[in-house]
């Protein structure tokens, strides 16, 4: 079930992007309200949880691990776990073999801890489910678009949709002690991701109502699940 929904949240992002590629309106939307969702998710899930107990006092360390992790993957992707470009032109500068590295390590990442699991839909996979449609949708809209060599676009999508399954596979051989850190490695990097989004400068730095408000969607979801889970 997990492995299904992991596979699903790529192949949901992808098919969107392919036929919706084109609406930026749409693209930003799913984009602003799916990082409202992850935030809220790593305040209000990931957060508690790496930080529970007195025996890691060193984990802290980890999710600024994270954060810096997500800085060196970004070179290699030009944003695209952002579910966008940084700048016009990126397309252009894209090497593919940098792509699906930087790609496939931060879904594999992700996926190692829902390892041990017991194929719970819990809080963590609903935010990697709802990650996954926004970084899927650029894939769909860019790798299957009319400049890319759509053989190549399909292979790349298919290793990211195989990198978290993967992730969560291996995972079950790992320590279970290490759990807990790459945990907090997760909840750096989503935070970093979340935060670039939320806080990059709008257009002549106008107050942009639509985003918060979609932030403010994204957020109250995850805050609603939140609720349902501890109930």
């Amino acid at each position: 079930m997990v492995y299904l929904l992991l596979i699903s949240s790529v192949v949901i992002g992808v098919s969107l992007g392919y036929f919706f590629g084109h609406q930026q309106k749409l693209a930003k939307r799913i984009l602003v309200l799916s990082t409202g969702f992850l935030l809220s998710l790593t305040v209000l899930e990931i957060f508690p949880e790496v930080f529970k107990g007195d025996s890691h006092h060193n984990i802290g360390i980890w999710v600024l691990g994270g954060v810096l992790l997500q800085l060196i993957l970004e070179s290699l992707t030009k944003g695209f776990e952002h579910g966008h470009f940084h700048h016009h032109g990126d397309e252009k500068n894209i090497f593919p073999i940098a792509l699906i590295a930087g790609m496939c390590i931060h879904a594999f990442i992700e996926g190692v801890p829902l390892s041990n699991t017991t194929g719970e839909i819990t809080p963590y996979l609903q935010g990697i489910f709802v990650h996954n449609i926004p970084i899927s949708f650029v894939m769909g809209a860019f790798l299957l678009g009319h400049h890319f060599n759509k053989k190549i676009g399909f292979a790349v999508i298919l290793l990211f949709a195989l990198a978290s399954p993967l992730g969560m596979l291996l995972g079950n051989y790992f320590n279970p002690d290490w759990q807990i850190y790459i945990l907090a490695l997760v909840s750096g990097i989503f935070l970093h991701i979340s935060s670039v989004i939320i806080f990059e400068s709008n257009k002549n730095h106008k107050l942009d109502i639509e985003k918060i408000i979609f932030v403010l969607i994204g957020i109250g979801i995850a805050y609603l699940g939140h609720l349902a889970h501890h109930h």
